[in-house]
């Protein structure tokens, strides 16, 4: 059974990758909820920042079309927030981090930090909290999906992560 966060994020997954508009009673059926459920999932996932309309045949993204890719990295937790600012100071939203554990597999976090105010706002959390990076659990490895407006701009991050020792080459 899925948390609302991580039914939420997969009904923008889902969202962003229809070619069609995705009805309410679909999403409904997919998740096992209410109807009114989706509705209030629709409003936070808004809330969030995500532009979603809804229109007489269900609900789409409303965004500027959007490239991706996957970098694996590794810094020191001293270093997070130096990675994540550059990320989003050269125009890449990081959608997520994960990490391969040899135990319990994949583990993936949500983030949608595509600002310096919501790098800022990750970090007091991360400094506040009771909780650390989840790469600490894999020696600082761990995966990013970077979202950008052009393969340009992924290259220039990827350029960047290289250059700062972050990115690791397969």
């Amino acid at each position: 059974m899925l948390t609302g966060t991580q039914r939420r994020q997969e009904i923008v997954n889902q969202i962003k990758g229809s070619e069609v508009p995705v009805p309410g009673k679909e999403l409904a059926r997919r998740y096992e909820v209410s109807r009114q459920v989706i509705v209030q999932d629709i409003a936070l996932i808004r809330a969030s920042g995500h532009d979603i309309l809804s229109t007489n045949r269900g609900y789409i993204l409303n965004a500027p079309p959007t490239v991706s890719r996957t970098f694996k990295v590794s810094h020191t937790d001293e270093q997070v927030e130096d990675e994540l600012t550059s990320i989003v100071d050269l125009g890449g939203t990081v959608v997520n981090v994960m990490i391969n554990h040899k135990i319990y597999g994949k583990i993936e976090a949500g983030l949608q930090i595509n600002s310096r105010r919501k790098v800022e706002e990750f970090m007091t959390g991360l400094r506040t909290g009771k909780s650390s990076p989840l790469k600490n659990i894999t020696s600082n490895y761990h995966y990013h999906i970077i979202e950008a407006d052009s393969e340009h701009t992924l290259d220039m991050i990827e350029e960047m992560l290289r250059k700062k020792g972050f990115l690791v080459e397969s």
